[in-house]
């Protein structure tokens, strides 16, 4: 897995970690979910504070973090409770 060595990279992958999560206990949908990651990252790219590799380093694995399921376990690490089970009526 490519990591992030910028610290304001790594400030903003958290960033946008924090806000999926609290946007998942709200009940929006990964499509909302990348909708929202989108737009933080077209705004940090069109501000210019990252260096374009580091830059895509971060799209990259806020990419990979959105489509894994484990991403959003909850914190009693029950897996039936998996955020996308609950989307897809699971």
């Amino acid at each position: 897995m490519t990591s992030l060595e910028n610290p304001q990279a790594i400030s903003h992958f958290q960033s946008i970690c924090d806000a999926c999560q609290e946007l998942t206990s709200r009940h929006h949908t990964v499509s909302e979910l990348r909708l929202y990651a989108d737009g933080y990252l077209h705004a940090l790219r069109k501000s210019g504070e990252l260096g374009q590799r580091d830059q895509n380093k971060l799209e990259e694995l806020i990419e990979r973090w959105i489509l894994d399921p484990s991403s959003f376990v909850g914190p009693d690490g029950d897996i039936n409770s998996l955020f996308y089970q609950k989307e897809m009526g699971s």
